[in-house]
This record gives structure tokens, C-alpha cells and sequence, in this order.
């Protein structure tokens, strides 16, 4: 059954909610940093979708107990998905971080900040935002290596091999998937935390 915390989950974000912020998206920042470097072998790179939500998950979860206003979310999936822009990912995971982190946001907020169900399902939407790094190799796989050439064309066409148009939906599907699933494992880590924050 969700829970309802009687604390105000609308009010302006303050000095320690962007503290918060920081930190847990520097966290996170160095958690997909380190799964990344999967991505140099070519056939693992898909696994990105599946390993970042999963693992990622137990830090995130940390962050939503400190979160009870409505921002929190938005500007932290913004913050992720500009980061994955500046480290070579293109612009789309920005994007998706914007739309996602909304939605992701809006989902929490539903909950009251307080419902494990909808703390679930926001980290899965969340998630999405990682799908974002992927599409530039659906779109146009060739421009996207165009200045990348340091990779060499086996890797490239390794890629090819493996993002063909009918696994986009299946890597978008992982990224939601186990971002619920590493909410569930993040909660199962952080149980003392979740009830101490009211969220049930």
C-alpha cells in the first residue's frame, strides 16, 4: 500500500536540495563513467542500458529519500543527461534528460514523494534518458564515427551488426526495465533509509 508524508513536497527548492543534488549527480556521473568503459568492446555496449539503471540504481534510490519537492528529479536527470553530452554522447541524452526527468519527476510527485510504486516507476522513466546515447547510432551510425575514427571500422561495423532498427525498442525496454529493477534493488540496500524517509 503507498504511503502519504505529511510534508510539504511543493515548496522552493533550497540550498541543501541543490547540495543534494550535486552530489548524488557527481555520483552518478562516476558510477556510468565506470560501466562506460564496457563500451570499448563493441559487443558489450548494449549492456550499458541494462548495467547503469541496475547498478546506478542504489545511489538514485539514496537521492529519492532526500527527495520531497517537485525540481529534485528534473534537474538531476538534466544534470546526467548534459554530462553524457559533454563526455561525447551527443545531445540527444540532454534531450531525453529533460523530457524524462519531468515526466520522472511529475511520477514521484504523484506519489506525494512517498510511494515505492511510484518511486519505481519515476526511476524507470528516469532511466530512459540513457537511451538517448544510443540513438545517434541508429540515426546515422557513419556521421556519428565520422570524427571518431580513433575506433577503427571494425569496431564500427561491430556496432552495425548489433544496432539494427529493431533493437532500439528492445535497449529503450532495458533502460526502463531495470531501472525499476534497480529501484527494487536500491530499496532492498537503502530499506532503513526508505522507512525512516516515510516512503512505503
Amino acid at each position: 500500500m503507498d504511503g502519504v508524508i505529511t510534508k510539504k513536497s511543493n515548496g522552493k527548492l533550497g540550498g541543501k536540495d541543490l547540495i543534494n543534488i550535486g552530489i548524488y549527480a557527481a555520483i552518478y556521473c562516476v558510477i556510468m563513467t565506470a560501466i562506460s568503459m564496457l563500451g570499448f568492446i563493441p559487443v558489450l555496449m548494449p549492456s550499458l542500458a541494462v548495467l547503469c539503471p541496475l547498478i546506478g540504481g542504489i545511489t538514485m534510490m539514496l537521492f529519492y529519500t532526500k527527495v520531497k519537492k517537485f525540481g529534485m528529479i528534473t534537474i538531476i536527470t538534466v544534470l546526467i543527461g548534459a554530462f553524457l553530452w559533454i563526455t561525447g554522447m551527443g545531445y540527444w541524452p540532454f534531450i531525453f534528460g529533460i523530457i524524462c526527468g519531468v515526466v520522472a519527476d511529475l511520477i514521484a510527485k504523484g506519489g506525494n514523494y512517498a510511494s515505492k510504486k511510484m518511486t519505481m516507476l519515476s526511476h524507470g522513466i528516469m532511466n530512459i534518458t540513457i537511451f538517448g546515447c544510443f540513438l545517434p547510432l541508429y540515426l546515422d551510425i557513419d556521421g556519428y564515427f565520422a570524427s571518431r575514427t580513433s575506433y577503427g571500422s571494425d569496431y564500427v561495423n561491430v556496432l552495425k551488426t548489433i544496432f539494427q532498427p529493431w533493437t532500439a525498442p528492445i535497449i529503450l525496454g532495458c533502460a526502463f526495465v531495470f531501472g525499476v529493477l534497480g529501484a527494487l534493488l536500491g530499496m532492498s540496500f537503502m530499506k532503513k533509509h526508505f522507512e525512516k524517509a516515510g516512503i512505503v
